[in-house]
Formats: structure tokens, sequence, C-alpha cells
């Protein structure tokens, strides 16, 4: 009892007891504490996929499958990414109300909640393409000019150089881009809907995606205006052909039908 007494007396005794305290803290609250907060996670993360899968059955299993692997009628969904649900659902173009050769952008049937938890589950069959960030997709820095370069190389082919869309083949059609959100943009460059080419970070990298949608906010503004009238370039891609023969062939016409006229009444002379 002496020996453990002048133990307790000892001057480093305090220091050794609150070392010893700290330590069983700290390791008290790596033990339970983060492992808490990752079940909670967990657990929400799995709640959601399980709402979506409910969601995605009565919406979507008709044609992409019960199980995501796709039909006769719908592509498989495995590995298409959140970002993909997010675009198609969240510009309800997706459920489609019947086949075609495009989709068409249409009222939003699902609330935000509910297309996040489509996207969980979608995103559950397979790796792909998450949902940005709103960092990744805010162009507030970014540049236009680099942007509309990028655009015009990549885009206007089929969107038309100020993004008002055009017409392609078999009754298929680039949209009009004004009026699209940022994110969603964000998300057509990654996922590539429809008749789309995807355009991942390997490709357009992110502060290149940023440029573009920069471009677009500046070429489409509310400030944007067109002086002397409508253009025919913000009519679509088309439109220069149509006017080009309506008005050269038409011209040619009438100078046809001169020169005959002349012809003519030069021999009767």
């Amino acid at each position: 009892m002496k020996k453990l007494s002048a133990r307790r007396r000892h001057p480093l005794a305090a220091v050794v007891v609150l070392l010893f305290a700290l330590a069983a803290t700290g390791g008290l609250y790596t033990a339970f504490a983060p492992a808490s907060k990752a079940k909670a996670d967990d657990t929400a993360q799995s709640l959601a996929i399980e709402e979506g899968k409910k969601l995605y059955l009565v919406g979507c299993a008709s044609c992409h499958g019960t199980g995501g692997e796709g039909t006769t009628d719908g592509p498989t969904l495995v590995g298409v990414g959140a970002a993909a649900v997010d675009f198609q659902v969240g510009t309800g173009r997706m459920p489609a109300q019947q086949p075609g050769a495009q989709v068409p952008r249409k009222k939003v049937k699902y609330n935000q909640a509910e297309i996040d938890q489509m996207a969980a589950y979608i995103a559950s069959l397979g790796a792909g393409p998450a949902v940005p960030t709103k960092n990744q997709y805010n162009p507030a820095g970014a540049d236009a000019a680099v942007g509309g370069e990028l655009f015009r190389n990549n885009c206007a082919q089929c969107h038309n150089f100020t993004g008002k869309g055009g017409a392609l083949t078999y009754g298929k059609y680039a949209p009009g881009l004004e009026g699209v959100s940022n994110k969603h943009l964000y998300e057509a460059m990654q996922t590539g809907p429809q008749n789309m080419p995807s355009f991942p970070d390997s490709v357009l990298s992110e502060q290149n995606k940023k440029d573009i949608i920069a471009y677009l906010n500046e070429v489409n503004g509310p400030e944007t205006t067109t002086p002397g009238g409508m253009e025919l370039g913000g009519l679509g891609p088309v439109v220069e052909g149509l006017f080009a023969w309506i008005f050269g062939m038409g011209s040619l016409i009438v100078i046809a039908i001169w020169v005959a006229a002349r012809t003519a009444k030069a021999k009767k002379s």
C-alpha cells in the first residue's frame, strides 16, 4: 500500500493519467463515431435506391426491363450513370410518351427528390457518370471565347453555331439549347443523350465544358439581340440551303424565261 501511495504522489502521475484518458477518448471516438456516420450514410443511400427502384418499376420497367437490362423498346440502363437519369427525367424526355425517332422534351413528371432516387437506383446497377456538382457546371470565370471555338468545332454541325438546333436524318433533330439549364448542358455533354456523342473529361475537360456553357449563356442570354431582325442562321442549319435553293433556282428560271422570250422575239424580227 505504501508503494502504491508513493506512485500516486509521483509528479508525473497526473500527466500519465491525462494522456491515458485522452488516448482512450480518441480511441473510442475513432471506433464508434465514423462508423455511425458511415452507417447512417449507407442507410440513407439504401433507402434512396429502394424508393428509386419502386419508381422505376412503375414508370420505366415496361421499356427498359425490370432490372434495367433493356428490351426491344428501350436500351439497357446498366452503366449509364446517375447523370443520364437526371438529364433524361429532369428534362421530361423520360418516361417517353411513345416510341419514335426522337424523344422530345416535355413537362417534367417527377420532382427532384424522386429523380434523385431513380438516379441512385440506376447508378447502383453499374458505374457511370455521376450527377455534377454546382461547382462543376458553374461557368463563373470561364472563357466564353474559348467555349465558342470548342462549340463550333464539336457541336455546331448539329446544333447550329449559336445553339438554335437543326434537322438531322430519318426524322431526328438536334434540339435548340436556348433555355437549357447549365446542369443539363453539362450532363448532356457528359452522357451523350439520344443521337449526341458523349464528351467525357478525357475528350472535353471539366473546364472545357464550363467554357462551352459560358459561350451558350452569352449567345442565348436575355440581353442577346439580333440587329436588323431574325437572321437565317437563327432558324437552323438547313435554312441557308433552302434559301439558296428557292431564290437561286427561282432566279435561274426567271433568267431562262427571259432569255427564251428575247430569243423568240429576235427570230420573229
